[in-house]
């Protein structure tokens, strides 16, 4: 069954050529921000890694990574990434990247398990960064600052879009809104965390929702994370919880919340051991990601990924991030996505 959302009177601005041409020019622009912004030097990221290294991104736990065998390795399995979460910081380590610089990288990887509409694929391309932070600045302030820096590398890459094409005007608040996922729940108590982002996103234009990952009052969290890369325990300034979060913003297109990037201050030691056992996963202790973050040879980080296709999707005023990229989906959605006048690619 097709879950593709149907937007009202769609109008697709921009025909094959000129999105080409437009999604070539945003992803130029926007990591050169970036990397300005954040001081980051770009590095060769893998498609697969070993399994059972805990380098791989766990996402919610329950998403199964595509994997197959290499024959020169007397079978070894090795799994397509789901995103380079841990890696990163890995290489932090081993390029030995100094404390306020980073890296970036185009990650591709395949979801297999995504339930596929208009904004979600089975392929994921995103820039994945992460830069070297001092253990003392892991407060609520510093994360701030951070996201304040990424949020003018994206306003900037919407004025170069305007400037390209004139019909696609500017809609971006000069300032995000940040909101902890507790203060939202408070706000619309009878919601759902996917309305009561969509309530945010279409009030302020474009949020930060901090404290993702760690059980809310309701008891539930607003999201699940991983335990063993962001840091969705520590006490914050204000009380709540969580030093990590996603960046949303409004798509007038679709009339819903869109997150474009999930990011955060990584666990410490005795951050990772604290949600290992939250989460009831103590045994990760011993994969090789793990033992090294424990035995104090990974630098403490900040970092997240940027959705490449979403983010051009939003800037085009496209309907479905098939029009961005290349991917495989049902026929039916072909089919109902051609009669709204969103052509797949």
């Amino acid at each position: 069954m097709s879950h593709l959302i149907k937007p009202k009177n769609y109008q697709n601005l921009l025909g094959l050529q000129q999105t080409e041409m437009g999604i070539k020019q945003i992803k130029d622009f926007f990591q050169l921000s970036l990397s300005s912004e954040l001081h980051l030097r770009r590095v060769t990221a893998p498609l697969f890694v070993l399994s059972g290294t805990g380098i791989n991104d766990n996402l919610n736990g329950v998403e199964n990574p595509v994997s197959f065998t290499i024959k020169d390795m007397d079978g070894a399995k090795a799994e397509i990434v789901h995103s380079l979460a841990k890696w990163k910081r890995l290489t932090l380590a081993d390029y030995d990247i100094k404390q306020g610089f980073g890296i970036y990288t185009d990650m591709n990887a395949i979801r297999s398990d995504e339930v596929l509409d208009n904004l979600h694929s089975i392929y994921v391309d995103q820039w994945d960064w992460e830069m070297v932070m001092p253990e003392a600045s892991r407060n609520l302030n510093y994360l701030k600052q951070v996201v304040r820096r990424i949020y003018g590398a994206l306003l900037r890459t919407e004025y170069l879009v305007y400037e390209i094409f004139p019909e696609i005007k500017p809609i971006l608040p000069a300032e995000i809104k940040f909101i902890h996922a507790e203060e939202l729940l408070k706000k619309y108590p009878d919601l759902s965390v996917k309305e009561r982002e969509d309530k945010a996103a279409k009030e302020y234009g474009a949020i930060f929702i901090i404290g993702i990952g760690g059980v809310l009052s309701n008891g539930k969290p607003h999201d699940g994370r991983s335990p063993d890369y962001d840091d969705w325990t520590s006490e914050t300034e204000n009380g709540y919880r969580g030093l990590n979060g996603d960046l949303i913003v409004w798509n007038p297109v679709l009339e819903q919340a869109m997150e474009l990037s999930s990011m955060g201050i990584r666990v410490n030691q005795n951050i990772l051991l604290e949600q290992l056992k939250i989460s009831g996963q103590e045994a990760r202790k011993d994969l090789y990601f793990h033992k090294r973050l424990l035995g104090g040879e990974l630098p403490q980080s900040i970092g997240g990924g940027i959705g490449q296709s979403r983010l051009c999707m939003f800037y085009l005023r496209k309907g479905h991030i098939g029009e961005i990229q290349s991917s495989i989906w049902p026929d039916d959605m072909r089919q109902e996505a051609r009669n709204l006048g969103m052509n797949l690619i």
